[in-house]
Parts: C-alpha cells; sequence; structure tokens
C-alpha cells in the first residue's frame, strides 16, 4: 500500500447521497441546533400582477448558505395578468408537489428503493368571490387539495405504503399547508 487511504465511492440511491443524508441526521440528532434552518425570500413588484421573488440564501445551524435564485410570478390575463408566467396558487401546488416529491425519494433511498418512476398531480379549487371580497362568507382559500402520488420502482406496496405515512408525517409543506401556520405581518410605508 502507498500510504493513501483507502475510500469508497458513496452510496447514492436514486440520486440521493445516503451516506450524506445519514450524516445530516446523525449530526442533527446529535446536535439539534444543527437542524435549525431558516428561510427567506424576498418578493418586488414588477409591474401590473407580476412579482419577482429572489432567494439569496439560507440557514442551517450556524452557517449561511448563499444561493441566487430568481422565481417570477404572474396571474393569467382573466384576472387582470399578462399570463406570462405561473401564478401564486400554482407556486403554491408546486411547492408541495416538490416538498413532498423530496420526501418519497429521499425516503425510497433510505430503504434501498430504487424507483423508475414518480409523478405528484394535486388539484383544488377557490371561489373567487371570497378573493374578490364579494361574499365574505365564501373561503379566500382552498378548502382542501387533493394530490395522487404514481410511484413505480423495485419496492412493494407494503413498503409504498410505508413510505406514504412518512412522508405525510415529516413533509415541510405538507406540515405547512395541512394546518394553520401563524402569520406575523409588519407594514413599513416608505
Amino acid at each position: 500500500m502507498d500510504g493513501n487511504a483507502m475510500t469508497t465511492a458513496p452510496k447514492v440511491v436514486n440520486g440521493i447521497n445516503v451516506d450524506d443524508l445519514f450524516a445530516l441526521i446523525d449530526g442533527v440528532r446529535k446536535d439539534p441546533a444543527k437542524g435549525k434552518t431558516q428561510w427567506r425570500v424576498a418578493t418586488t413588484w414588477q409591474g401590473q400582477t407580476r412579482s419577482r421573488a429572489e432567494v439569496e440564501g439560507f440557514g442551517i445551524g450556524d452557517d449561511e448558505v448563499p444561493r441566487h435564485f430568481t422565481i417570477d410570478i404572474d396571474e393569467p390575463s382573466e384576472l387582470g395578468g399578462s399570463n406570462r408566467f405561473a401564478n401564486p396558487q400554482e407556486h403554491l401546488i408546486a411547492a408541495l408537489n416538490a416538498c413532498i416529491m423530496v420526501g418519497y425519494v429521499a425516503q425510497c433511498a433510505v430503504h434501498g428503493i430504487t424507483l423508475e418512476n414518480l409523478a405528484i398531480e394535486t388539484e383544488g379549487e377557490i371561489d373567487l368571490r371570497g378573493f374578490l371580497g364579494i361574499d365574505p362568507a365564501v373561503t379566500r382559500g382552498y378548502d382542501n387539495l387533493r394530490y395522487k402520488v404514481r410511484i413505480k420502482g423495485n419496492g412493494t406496496k407494503e413498503q409504498f405504503a410505508e413510505i406514504h405515512e412518512a412522508v405525510m408525517a415529516t413533509s415541510p409543506n405538507f406540515y405547512n399547508l395541512s394546518r394553520p401556520v401563524a402569520l406575523k405581518p409588519t407594514l413599513v410605508v416608505e
């Protein structure tokens, strides 16, 4: 041997580095402060019903991680917009789908299940009478969102059912949308 330490390739399932995932879990288990995350998005008006959300980074534990993303948002022309980008509801549903999708991929990876296909379809209705202030008795948002997960891989039906339950129990956006979240607004008039 030439003195170099032997390295082993990380275990990767469904594109997820399972070794890193377990290391994260173990690190947070040992030091809960490492599991504290902070998410921020700044949104500015871009004219008409268009807005731009900008992500500059997030905090995890004591670290600040730079990330630079721009998300453009608009409304359909039928709702006063220019129909150039997905609207806030579509972003909300996409964020739910993406969050729970990560859960399925990671849970399958942890269980050694290789995925062939994963798709999530979500839908819900909003009555514009509430949003437009026409009838205060009408809900301004969704009464419910329905989603269907289509999953295929080398797991059993029982394994997929267990993973489905685990995702619903641990997904941040499933949690955020399935119960009230306290919003604490501040208005600054310049």
